[in-house]
């Protein structure tokens, strides 16, 4: 049987699979920024079927975001990767590098199980969506054609909106066909009433020269004359160079210029916006800095914990801030030496499976790290005041540039009894220890 005739049972299947779907249970671990609005932006560990269900069931957020990106898997049959790099302990120069599966795009049951993870999705999104909502959906050529029909059936066919081409210069390359240059977000709306805001783009004239028509305002710059017009559903923007400020290692990172552009066309300041295909963590670092609330939700602890990294260090735009929840928030051990007022981290049980792990530097690093575990720390965080339940980091220290402050001081103004230290390792692996004074 064709494809085509499938499509009933498979919409079928996942609306069955989103009316019983159940709503997950989450544990807050951390708790970090301004949170004192009453609005927490939300980065949740966590299969998103479930934890959308939850939004709708115990938190009251049917009908309350405004803008739903999501950037699933595109049913490309393969593995993809991100890259840790690591510096060479002691006064060895260089960085060793290993590459461990970021997701797994293979399905085991072929494009129908593909197809029905993606209605039940579709279906929770359209619950959460607000009657002025839209929902854009990045999808390639494997699969960006069934999608739309299913969401042709779930939005509405007239609620269809748009149908970007983002195209770009890098890969897709081969002998065999003309190179696939672009993916395709597609964009539907909850309602006819949806909210869109027209954005401007540069139209260069014709042999880059003024044309003097009457009324119409023309503009210079260093190619030549042009003059501003409506976007089209075109965009050309450059993929994240390896040497942007934007990289995470990530794989299958998308530039925040994209997210920014959406987000600019169809959401205010204030407004939520959520993606719960997350994996780098692009839409909040998007909206932090435009002022949006937002919601991310990923199942990979390296997807969180690149969300956290790029969620902090753009806090600082707004303020905003954020908590982090997980079905699991069990920890593996960290331990640290007080003296003096400095507070040094010392040790950490890495909890690494090597056997995820590949590259030529494999060996190298497992050594290494054999000897000293904190090379493998990406992150540390302290919390003075701890209650027991919640991390709430007065001081975070980042790995950069391959180096990490492995010291704190302790505050001199603070009557401490108890205080909590957060670590996360270059895989997204949370450890942490309590000490009591």
């Amino acid at each position: 049987m064709s494809l085509i005739m499938e499509l009933p049972g498979i919409l079928e299947a996942g609306r069955k699979e989103y009316e019983e779907m159940k709503a997950g249970t989450y544990c807050r671990t951390e708790e970090t920024g301004d949170c004192s609005t009453g609005w927490k932006n939300i980065i949740a560990g966590a299969d998103n079927g479930p934890f959308m269900k939850n939004l709708i069931e115990n938190e009251d957020m049917a009908g309350k975001i405004q803008m739903v990106y999501i950037d699933p898997p595109f049913f490309t049959k393969a593995n993809h990767e991100a890259v840790i790099h690591v510096n060479r302990p002691g006064e060895e120069k260089g960085t060793l590098s290993a590459k461990h599966l970021a997701y797994d795009d293979h399905w085991s049951r072929g494009i129908g199980q593909y197809l029905s993870m993606l209605t039940s999705r579709l279906y929770l999104i359209r619950d959460l969506l607000a009657d002025q909502g839209t929902v854009w959906v990045h999808l390639d050529w494997h699969a960006v054609h069934y999608v739309r029909l299913l969401m042709d059936e779930i939005f509405g066919a007239d609620h269809f909106v748009n149908e970007i081409v983002w195209t770009y210069k890098s890969g897709g390359a081969s002998k065999k066909h003309f190179a696939r240059k672009h993916d395709t977000i597609l964009v539907y709306s909850k309602s006819k009433k949806y909210y869109f805001q027209p954005l401007k783009e540069k139209s260069y004239n014709r042999g880059y020269k003024p044309y003097h028509f009457k009324g119409v305002e023309e503009f210079q710059d260093e190619l030549g004359w042009y003059t501003m017009v409506n976007m089209k559903d075109v965009w050309q923007i450059d993929m994240v160079g390896r040497t942007s400020r934007e990289r995470t290692g990530y794989a299958t990172q998308k530039p925040e210029a994209i997210l920014e552009r959406i987000l600019e066309s169809c959401t205010r300041e204030g407004d939520i916006c959520a993606d719960f295909f997350c994996g780098s963590g692009t839409l909040a670092a998007a909206a932090q800095r435009l002022n949006r609330r937002w919601i991310c939700c990923d199942q990979g602890k390296l997807a969180v914990s690149t969300t956290y990294r790029r969620a902090e260090e753009t806090d600082d735009v707004h303020g905003q801030g954020f908590c982090i929840l997980t079905e699991d928030c069990s920890a593996g051990n960290l331990s640290a030496e007080l003296k003096d007022g400095v507070i040094t981290l010392r040790e950490c049980d890495v909890q690494l499976d090597y056997s995820a792990l590949e590259g030529k530097d494999l060996p190298e690093l497992k050594s290494a790290a054999e000897t000293d575990p904190l090379l493998l720390i990406d992150s540390w965080s302290v919390d003075w005041d701890f209650d027991g339940k919640v991390h709430r980091p007065d001081i975070i220290n980042f790995r950069k540039k391959g180096k990490l402050d492995l010291t704190a001081q302790l505050p001199a103004d603070k009557n401490i009894r108890c205080f909590s230290i957060a670590a996360y390792d270059m895989l997204g692996g949370r450890y942490q220890t309590v000490i009591k004074l």
